[in-house]
């Protein structure tokens, strides 16, 4: 595996938290549709499983709420999760401007 494809992966589903919290940071998002938007708006297609276990943990740690959306399953981040999104940019800018 070259850099460049360990760090696409690392930054992909290795960090599935970080794209799953940003799609619910403004509105319901149901957990059936996750990997779809994912891979709609970040280019890569999350497994099913791994997308439900991240929901799971996010909700469980208090980083999503659950919700229904159409009468499903969904969740919304939370302002503790928010929160996080906003610690992650900046440590990923500071990241940036050292390399």
């Amino acid at each position: 595996m070259t850099p460049i494809e360990r760090y696409k992966q690392t930054n992909s589903e290795g960090n599935l938290w970080i794209y799953i919290l940003s799609l619910a940071k403004d509105r319901e998002v149901a957990n059936s549709d996750v990997a779809h938007m994912v891979f709609e708006k970040f280019g890569f297609l999350p497994g099913g499983f791994n997308v439900s276990r991240v929901i799971f943990r996010l909700r469980q740690q208090g980083f999503a709420s659950e919700e229904k959306n159409r009468g499903k399953k969904a969740f919304r981040t939370t302002k503790e999760g928010l929160r996080q999104l906003e610690m992650m940019k900046e440590f990923c800018q500071n990241l940036l401007q050292k390399i």
